[in-house]
């Protein structure tokens, strides 16, 4: 996590609501616009927090592609399955290998 990225959350938060707390009962499209950005920044730095982590949770592809099968209830992951599509693709070939398929 990085220090940087969770101090622009807390700024961009805070100027989204000290904006908010202000406007009056019919906001201008600049107050609008104000908070627009404000909540983009945000987004930005919760997003970037995230990405410390990667969304797959996968060491060796932090940032690659998350399985759409991922928590399917109707064909759940095996266990000791992650998030991972590349690791989860080569584990499929794997077992399809292993059972003879191609």
């Amino acid at each position: 996590m990085s220090y940087a990225d969770l101090r622009e959350l807390h700024s961009a938060l805070n100027t989204a609501s000290d904006i908010a707390y202000a406007l009056e009962s019919q906001p201008t499209a600049e107050e609008a616009g104000q908070i627009v950005d404000a909540l983009r920044r945000a987004l930005d730095a919760a997003r970037a927090l995230g990405a410390a982590h990667g969304a797959t949770g996968c060491s060796l592809h932090p940032k690659g592609a998350v399985d759409p099968l991922y928590g399917d209830k109707e064909d759940p992951l095996p266990p000791g399955w992650g998030r991972c599509l590349l690791c989860n693709d080569a584990r499929r070939r794997a077992g399809a290998q292993r059972r003879g398929g191609r």
